[in-house]
């Protein structure tokens, strides 16, 4: 009896243990107040519950920290029973088990996932890998809160000389930390400092109000007949200057353009060098969300980007006249382009850039999530200076009208070593300009200046899920401005169990001044 006895106990202790340790630990996000809370669906993480935001921008998310362990997620339909369901990336092969109106499933390390059940708006699950927080106090900490800075995080006033006033004095003291508490910040235009690492607690949010008196009106984009701000920026010329933490960054473009037909660039990173963005939530960008322009030495990790599927324009990142950058386990949703690269003339929204046109050299884009309803993954419009050296890799293109491609519209220069590779392409359903294509390539000459060339486009170990409707293209402009030397290798069309050995089984059939192309 006493043998059985411990036996038992043994088995239960040891069952106990087995239990601990299959528990994550995670860090659950607070949902700030401004943000309102989804009716569509509720999320909880080995029993942990996590905030679910309905964002106005056509789906649902929630994001969260795993610090330790295997994460078991209950995703529950809050109208009833889940009758469809799908997961993306499609790639990861992850099955739930589903029943009633609850969805659970099992990660093992940090994913950014979308969810479809029933034909509603989607859920995006944005999970962050662990992270290190600083000190809110002490030597070399500039707390936003605090005295002398004192900055409101209740929404109850304007929090811009407060934040400004921490960035200023960690600057002038060679540098620091300065430390943003949970909280909602009505912030004007701030300028980063060499030197300056800001850090956002998880629930910090720097919210755009849209009122133009209390902006810069730094540039006017005809195609959206409105003027924009530059609202976070670096100062010209600085170096080592990081965004950081679990915070958000909201544009609050459904606002400000239906009160004040005005927006922002969110992040400007401006004439620098050796800047660094890293866990930042980035939200209703109104136009170009994220613009890197004429800097250097790039780095961007860890990036939510949850723009609108209702506004024009809202690019996540458009990576501008700058090199050696990299983007790397971001995800990226809107309406127009979520990841590519450009190089414009001086005018428009690039007439008060400082210094020189520049080139877009050695860029990366790596184990990226696109949903948008343009291109997955683009090099263009802009080329009026060279591109080259871009690379979009291990890539999963969830939903767009275009799934990749170069769209040298604008601009006389040339493209060059362009790659895409390890890309899944899942549902291209939507018409972008007559368009509905996994792949599409163009030179336009919009500007009646004479195009540009393209060449050395490499396509490697796609997985193309869906083809769409419309016919593939590499269609070149004319003899003297054309694509050359373009080659697809191990390319996988929707329903065959062997590689394309032709251009036709792409369904690549628009193919107009354009030589040197090889399938292998």
């Amino acid at each position: 009896m006493k043998i059985s006895l411990l036996r038992f106990f043994a088995a239960t202790c040891l069952s106990l243990s087995a239990t601990l340790v299959s528990r994550a630990v995670i860090e659950a996000y607070p949902r700030p107040y401004v943000f309102p809370a989804s009716t569509t669906y509720s999320l909880s993480v080995d029993g942990v519950s996590v905030p679910v935001i309905k964002f106005d921008g056509g789906y649902d998310y929630a994001h969260f920290s795993r610090v330790s362990g295997s994460m078991n997620l209950s995703v529950t339909l809050l109208s009833g029973a889940i009758t469809q369901w799908a997961i993306s990336p499609a790639k990861l092969g992850i099955t739930p088990t589903v029943s009633g109106s609850t969805m659970a499933f099992t990660l093992s390390q940090e994913r950014y996932l979308i969810i479809a059940m029933n034909g509603l708006r989607r859920l995006v699950i944005a999970i962050d890998p662990p992270y290190t927080k600083p000190a809110s106090s002490g030597a070399g900490i500039y707390n936003v809160v605090a005295s002398p800075f004192n900055a409101p995080n209740n929404g109850s006033g304007w929090a811009t000389s407060g934040i400004q006033g921490a960035v200023d004095a960690a600057h002038n003291a060679g540098g620091g930390i300065v430390y943003v508490p949970s909280g909602v910040y009505y912030v004007g235009n701030l300028t980063l400092k060499s030197n300056v690492h800001l850090f956002m607690e998880p629930g910090a949010v720097f919210r755009f109000h849209g009122t133009p008196a209390n902006y810069t009106q730094d540039a006017f984009k005809s195609s959206q007949n409105r003027w924009l701000s530059w609202w976070i920026k670096t100062s010209v010329g600085a170096n080592n200057v990081k965004i950081y933490g679990r915070g958000t960054l909201d544009g609050n473009a459904a606002y400000s353009i239906a009160n004040y037909n005005f927006a922002c660039n969110i992040v400007v990173p401006l004439g620098c060098s050796n800047f660094t963005m890293d866990g930042i939530l980035v939200r209703d960008a109104g136009t170009w969300g994220i613009i890197p322009a004429r800097s250097n030495d790039l780095l961007f990790t860890n990036l939510k980007m949850f723009n609108s599927l209702n506004l024009g324009e809202d690019d996540g990142i458009d990576v501008n006249e700058s090199q050696r950058v990299v983007v790397r386990n971001a995800i990226g949703i809107a309406l127009d382009d979520p990841f590519t690269t450009k190089t414009w003339a001086g005018t428009g929204i690039t007439v008060n850039w400082p210094g020189s046109p520049e080139v877009v050299d050695d860029v990366l884009f790596e184990n990226c999530v696109s949903y948008t309803y343009c291109y997955g993954f683009k090099v263009g419009q802009g080329i009026n200076q060279p591109q080259s050296n871009v690379r979009f890799v291990n890539g999963t293109v969830f939903s767009a009208s275009i799934g990749i491609g170069v769209d040298a519209k604008w601009g006389t220069a040339d493209a060059n070593a362009i790659r895409f590779e390890s890309i899944d392409i899942e549902r291209v359903p939507t018409f972008n300009a007559g368009h509905r294509v996994w792949f599409h390539s163009i030179i336009q000459n919009a500007d009646g200046l004479g195009g540009s060339d393209v060449f050395s486009v490499y396509l490697k170990n796609i997985n193309v899920r869906d083809d769409g409707t419309t016919a593939g293209a590499i269609h070149g402009y004319s003899a003297g401005r054309s694509f050359d030397t373009i080659t697809f290798e191990n390319i996988r069309m929707p329903g065959s169990t062997t590689r394309a050995t032709t251009l036709g089984q792409m369904n690549i059939t628009d193919v107009v001044n354009a030589t040197n192309i090889t399938v292998k």
